[in-house]
């Protein structure tokens, strides 16, 4: 549902003109202001703290009406931000983290999401992955694990192609011996799982070593292939995949349209524009230094210096064993 998130802290995004006349306007000025980013942040970290406080049973009650606080003040954000598209409100919808926003905000109307049931709990604690669309690092990294989902769906298959073949083999190693890791394939499973975080290996090689030494050789491939090799192929895939959105990020920037200081003019605009002041700083330099040249031509030699030349040179003619004859 969610697309990759644009590098823009919002969706609308500055342009050539100052925006529509009227209450579309002033919907997106504030929309635009670095004032409104920060007060909906402050917001929604102040409604995770609430919702932490209200675990207190002492505590709750007290600030359950600061949750009508944090709905009114929230379904305003998204109705400023649905204005500020003017005479196509259905363009809100078009970004995926626009939907994700509205989609959380207009859970607390749904009939069956109210009192204190414990699916409205969920939908306000979704309320702190909000603040991803806020951060450019968040975005960047939500962006690579969407990214990422095709190769770690192809990680998952191997991993638990692998996982079964040791599975099965754990339980006809030790299906008789250790009934209670490797009874049957569920608990091989299960065993198996547990030990890619290695602090049960001491004691499993430790019961494989009374059975037979050659035990170890299950362990210890395992531990090599599952372990060591599957958990590496994860983490280069998701940096891969984070690479990736770092060089989609660079790029949308460098698209046209795309405004990151906020100051009305499209970054595109802004690099001709100081392309231009480095030309003209180019030739303002030029003209500088064509005229400090003639004036150093026109400047009459000093005495002293031409005199210095003189005495060296006489100096190299008069040297020891340079005689004419030699």
């Amino acid at each position: 549902m969610l697309d990759v998130p644009r590098p823009a802290s919002t969706e609308i995004r500055p342009g050539h003109r100052a925006g529509p006349p009227g209450p579309a306007g002033w919907c997106l000025r504030v929309v635009r202001s670095r004032l409104f980013e920060v007060a909906i942040v402050v917001l929604i970290l102040a409604n995770g703290v609430v919702l932490g406080v209200e675990t207190y049973r002492d505590l709750g009650p007290v600030l359950q009406w600061l949750e009508w606080v944090f709905r009114a003040a929230f379904v305003a954000e998204i109705a400023v931000r649905v204005l500020a598209y003017g005479r196509r409100p259905q363009d809100f919808l078009r970004h995926g983290w626009n939907v994700f926003d509205f989609l959380v905000i207009a859970a607390i109307f749904v009939p069956g999401l109210h009192g204190d049931s414990a699916l409205l709990r969920v939908v306000r604690v979704a309320r702190m992955v909000r603040l991803v669309r806020f951060s450019p690092g968040l975005r960047t990294i939500v962006a690579a694990l969407w990214r990422s989902l095709p190769g770690v769906a192809g990680f998952l298959a191997l991993a638990g192609v692998t996982l079964y073949v040791y599975g099965m083999a754990g339980w006809l190693i030790f299906g008789e011996a250790q009934p209670e890791q490797y009874g049957d394939i569920g608990r091989s499973l299960l065993t198996l799982f547990v030990l890619l975080s290695l602090e049960t290996l001491p004691d499993l090689v430790e019961q494989g070593m009374v059975l037979s030494p050659w035990t170890l050789v299950y362990y210890v491939s395992y531990v090599i292939i599952a372990v060591n090799l599957l958990l590496n192929i994860l983490i280069a895939v998701i940096v891969n995949s984070m690479e990736e959105a770092r060089r989609l990020e660079m790029t949308e920037r460098l698209g046209p349209g795309y405004d990151e200081d906020g100051d009305g003019v499209p970054d595109e605009v802004d690099r001709i524009a100081l392309t231009q002041r480095l030309d003209d700083l180019r030739a303002v330099i030029g003209e500088l230094e064509r005229e400090l040249r003639i004036d150093r031509d026109d400047r009459p030699p000093d005495p002293a210096a031409t005199r210095g030349e003189g005495s060296r040179g006489g100096e190299r003619n008069h040297r020891p064993g340079r005689g004419p004859g030699r």
